[in-house]
């Protein structure tokens, strides 16, 4: 497989929803108290644990991972743009809310979570763009 910025964006993007998808999914406790990890705590700031909710988040976010996957394995114009616009859908309401409640966490955190919830919409917007402009073969 060659190895491209598409590949890598997908392989991103398919690796954030593999690790919060396969952490909250069967241990949506232990990711209330302890995402991202490292000492850190982005989600209990943000209210009561409610394992329901928590359980259908890492679903969700396996279930975008399982489309970047498979954007990586079938590597066509449409999977792509599908993987794109799905992150983007997800991404960019998830990124408007946590900017809105940056204050619920200490400083280097809120950069953090800011970081990283802009850069997979970048990544998800910039899949589904490059993917509508491409050349139908």
């Amino acid at each position: 497989m060659e190895i491209t910025a598409r590949t890598i964006a997908l392989a991103v993007l398919a690796a954030s929803g593999l690790i919060v998808g396969a952490w909250a999914t069967p241990f949506p406790r232990s990711f209330y108290d302890d995402f991202p990890g490292f000492g850190r705590a982005w989600v209990s700031p943000s209210g009561p644990y409610n394992e329901h909710l928590v359980r259908d988040v890492g679903a969700f976010y396996l279930a975008l991972a399982l489309v970047a996957v498979l954007a990586l394995l079938w590597r066509d114009r449409r999977t792509t743009l599908l993987a794109g616009a799905a992150w983007a859908t997800f991404s960019a309401p998830h990124l408007a809310y946590h900017l809105v409640h940056l204050d619920e966490l200490e400083t280097f955190d809120a950069i953090g979570q800011a970081v990283t919830l802009s850069g997979t919409l970048v990544l998800a917007l910039w899949l589904a763009v490059s993917a509508a402009q491409e050349v139908k073969p």
